[in-house]
């Protein structure tokens, strides 16, 4: 289910919310688009929630909302790789997230940041699902949310990490299992997940490592949106997204490593598969050249007449096999 579902969303398609704050924790939303339209930036600090990929959003975004078309464009891209930007001392910000609509693994998805000193805009696609909205407008309903727009960012930034630190600690029990598992028995099974798991590190390593460097610039640079505890809470959301990619950067050293004993181990049995057939081989050999040799059809084969020959040629198959089988143990070769 659609987490923004759990709370009152605007009444009309592409409009999730609109939050005016208080500056004091709270705010009140707006009704709909009708309401938004008329808003000034007298009427307090502007919050507004779109989905991306409505037309509703979209033309709100290219006509009503004020905005440089250049930013428009990029708050509308599908090029979704993490960046933050100072702009005139706004920001324009692309973060990920964790998609919760998914269940089967780990997702980031893009969510599209803009802030100035009067109003965010924030978008996301209209399938996608991210709690650190939904945690910051409960919050707000509750009046112990954000009061500024350099609160806003951090907190945002702060609560799309905390949703990815538990598949991270879900990742580090399913290693850990593997890794034992290892110990007992190698199968493809694990083989499969050891693949899976090693992709889905990479696929975060590749977001999350960009988003790391991203909010490292607004801590650095003296960005007016953002005081000073604005920065020291940022530098600690830095700091906890560098320890997911360091994370994720063991996990996928670890996977690697499982993989490599993995197929180590399955290649130690094929060889000693090998090696069993070879020996039974080597065994059955001159064996099967003694009988097929008597067994041709053909005149001067000895025995013929002999009504013991046969009993005198098991008994000589049984001595040959005896014989080699003597022969390889001595040489330790079975």
């Amino acid at each position: 289910m659609n987490s923004d579902s759990l709370l009152p969303a605007g009444v009309e398609p592409g409009l999730r919310f609109a939050i005016v704050l208080d500056g004091r924790g709270g705010g009140h939303e707006l009704a709909g688009w009708d309401q938004l339209i008329r808003w000034r930036p007298d009427d307090g600090f502007l919050w507004v929630h779109l989905e991306q990929d409505t037309p509703e959003a979209k033309g709100w975004l290219l006509g009503g909302s004020g905005l440089d078309p250049l930013i428009t464009e990029v708050l509308l891209a599908e090029d979704s790789r993490p960046r933050v930007e100072d702009v005139d001392g706004a920001l324009l910000a692309v973060l990920r997230g964790v998609n919760l609509c998914e269940t089967e693994e780990i997702e980031l998805e893009p969510l599209h940041l803009w802030l100035d000193a009067g109003r965010a805009v924030t978008l996301r696609h209209r399938s996608h699902a991210l709690s650190a909205l939904r945690d910051i407008r409960i919050d707000l309903n509750k009046g112990r949310g954000v009061r500024t727009p350099g609160e806003l960012f951090g907190r945002l930034a702060e609560k799309l990490i905390r949703d990815v630190e538990p598949g991270l600690d879900k990742m580090h029990e399913t290693i850990e299992r593997l890794e034992d598992d290892l110990l007992v028995k190698a199968s493809p099974e694990l083989r499969r997940t050891l693949a899976d798991l090693r992709r889905q590190a990479i696929h975060l390593r590749r977001y999350l490592g960009p988003q790391r460097e991203a909010l490292t610039a607004p801590v650095l640079r003296d960005t007016t949106l953002l005081d000073e505890r604005d920065r020291l809470h940022l530098a600690g959301v830095v700091d906890r997204v560098a320890r997911c990619v360091e994370d994720l950067d063991a996990f996928r050293d670890r996977a690697t490593i499982l993989y490599q004993d993995l197929a180590a181990q399955i290649q130690e049995g094929i060889g000693k598969s090998t090696y069993r057939f070879t020996v039974v081989a080597s065994v059955i050999l001159p064996p099967s050249l003694i009988a097929g040799l008597l067994g041709v059809n053909i005149g001067g084969i000895p025995g013929t007449d002999d009504p013991y020959a046969f009993a005198i040629l098991v008994a000589l198959i049984l001595f040959v096999v005896f014989a080699q089988w003597w022969f390889l143990k001595r040489g330790n070769w079975v």
